[in-house]
């Protein structure tokens, strides 16, 4: 079952680098959104894995889990912020040149 599991992952993060490799970067802000999502629902697998076994050790790997999706939710949605206020301060600026040629 290890194995199996090892196999997907390693399958998995090959497909993943490949996929963001072809990706062209006007459409990062879409998929690190979409991958947000898929966090979220990460974070509520855990909170149901951990919350339903009695075996330490799963129990302490659900923890692991939800806190490691939970640090990329956080840090995915602090990026797309960031990302919106860099479209705001383009818009300012068009703003006030717009205004100083009107005085003029």
């Amino acid at each position: 079952m290890v194995v199996t599991l090892l196999v997907v992952f390693v399958l998995a993060s090959f497909v993943g680098v490949e996929i963001i490799s072809k990706v062209p970067q006007t459409l990062h802000t879409p998929l690190m959104s979409g991958t947000n999502a898929v966090s979220g629902i990460t974070v509520v697998g855990a909170i149901a894995a951990a919350g339903m076994v009695d075996s330490p050790v799963a129990q302490w790997l659900g923890f692991g889990a939800l806190v490691l999706a939970t640090i990329n939710v956080v840090g995915g949605y602090l990026v797309t912020d960031r990302m919106l206020q860099m479209f705001r301060k383009r818009e300012l600026a068009k703003a006030g040149d717009g205004q100083a040629g009107e005085g003029r």
